[in-house]
């Protein structure tokens, strides 16, 4: 009996991955990849498998179209293969499976889909082969049933036979979420009754644009409305509300909002699902950061102790996933700073942190966290003008109110743990003041 076919994307070889990984892509097609299609009863097909003299295109296409199933490998955002998965769903209602390298950051577009995550060793190899060949397999059973995956299918409708007339009401919406997006924009700068009242015109959230459901999920950030980011994430789409940077936004909020359990049970769940990333172990730093301060503030030293390595840790994690970005590395070597017997390795890491918000700020387009960063190591660092000279540039990309609250506060941290070692330092307390007053204007 013949078996259908499945057809495989993704790139070959070795190449570059997360964290400094150079992945062997032919070793996870032949231990994973096509293990687990035979497991769903079917045949593997591999793009190199079927190269001939001349032009690739025609077969390639053909495959893409024709094949019963198929299988993208998103790792490292392969062009080719973002090229040929594009394609796929347009062609294909259902039917079509991805997955990622665990630690692997998924563009924005793609997110929203179920990718499995599957886990690398520091080899390049497969790590786990009998849980996520027995996930793979599962999951290519499990689209026999032929639900739609296709974002094109399930988002435009009727597609594809879309007729001329919804041509102006196409053209209607996009005039809609211009306008609505600049109602955002000015209403964040009066406050959270004018972001709600933007938000009642807009009505159901779940109908509108996907980006105009970003905006309004934003400007609550930017206005503190933390209870109405939390409640807006219930009213949007369910493909919306999955996505990496709603769930972490949501943790952020609902750390925000004293629902520290929560936001950690979110934040813990995409970590699980999707890999760990700069951001997401930023902001479950954050929540542990938190705890450790009420803990202290409680008279609860153990607890303190353990909480503030946990932070740590988190804070180490992230920056490891990603060493390009420097917010978690600013936060661990602040916390190192904070520890009662100071941490000995803030000073082999300070300047690696140091390194990568320089080539930030260097590659163009620095934003305010970019200085905020480099200030906060320069104060680490005792170096009084560098710290001015990054408040000036800080101080004039300021967006939102509460980004110079959260460096004021963790500059605070650093001179009262300081000051209660008998290092005092004037200066600093100074550039805190200034925080302060654009904090609360």
């Amino acid at each position: 009996m013949t078996r259908p076919l499945c057809f495989v994307l993704m790139p070959f070889g070795r190449k570059p991955g997360p964290g400094g990984t150079v992945i062997d892509f032919d070793a996870v097609y032949s231990k994973l990849i096509a293990p687990a299609i035979e497991d769903a009863e079917l045949d593997p097909l591999r793009a190199d498998d079927e190269q001939v003299g001349g032009i690739i295109h025609k077969p390639m296409f053909e495959r893409l179209i024709l094949c019963e199933y198929a299988v993208a490998d998103l790792t490292s955002a392969n062009a080719n293969v973002f090229y040929e998965l594009g394609l796929r769903h347009a062609v294909k209602k259902a039917s079509t499976v991805l997955l990622f390298a665990a630690g692997n950051t998924l563009p924005f577009d793609v997110v929203q889909l179920r990718a499995i995550p599957y886990k690398l060793g520091a080899d390049g190899l497969p790590a786990d082969v009998a849980a996520d060949r027995a996930a793979l397999t599962k999951r290519l059973k499990a689209a026999r049933e032929m639900a739609t995956d296709s974002p094109v299918f399930e988002l435009v409708d009727g597609f594809p036979d879309i007729q001329r007339l919804k041509t102006d009401v196409f053209r209607d919406r996009v005039d809609y979420s211009r306008r609505m997006k600049d109602r955002l924009l000015a209403a964040r700068k009066q406050g959270a009754d004018a972001v709600r009242a933007v938000a009642k015109d807009i009505g159901n959230i779940g109908d509108a644009e996907a980006g105009v459901g970003v905006d309004l999920f934003l400007s609550y950030r930017a206005v503190k409305a933390w209870t109405d980011m939390i409640d807006l994430v219930a009213q949007m789409s369910r493909p919306l509300a999955a996505t990496t940077m709603i769930q972490e936004q949501l943790g952020l909020a609902l750390n925000r909002a004293g629902r520290g359990d929560e936001a950690e049970r979110v934040l813990c769940e995409l970590i699980e699902s999707r890999g760990p990333s700069s951001e997401t172990c930023g902001i479950l730093g954050r929540v542990y950061k938190d705890r450790w301060e009420a803990a202290l503030a409680a008279g609860d030293t153990f607890a303190a102790r353990g909480l503030l390595d946990k932070a740590i840790a988190t804070y180490q994690q992230g920056f490891e996933t990603d060493w390009r970005d420097a917010y978690p590395g600013v936060n661990a070597v602040t916390l190192m700073e904070l520890k009662q017997t100071p941490d000995p390795k803030r000073l082999q890491l300070i300047p690696i942190v140091t390194y990568a918000v320089e080539r930030r700020i260097a590659a163009g387009k620095p934003d305010y966290w970019d200085y905020a960063t480099l200030l906060e190591l320069k104060v680490l660092g005792k170096d009084e003008q560098g710290a001015y000279d990054a408040l000036s540039a800080a101080l004039a990309l300021i967006r939102e109110t509460w980004e110079p609250e959260t460096t004021a506060r963790n500059l605070r941290l650093i001179r009262e743990a300081r000051k209660a070692r008998g290092e005092e330092i004037a200066w600093a307390a100074a550039i805190e003041a200034e925080l302060d007053k654009k904090a609360r204007g």
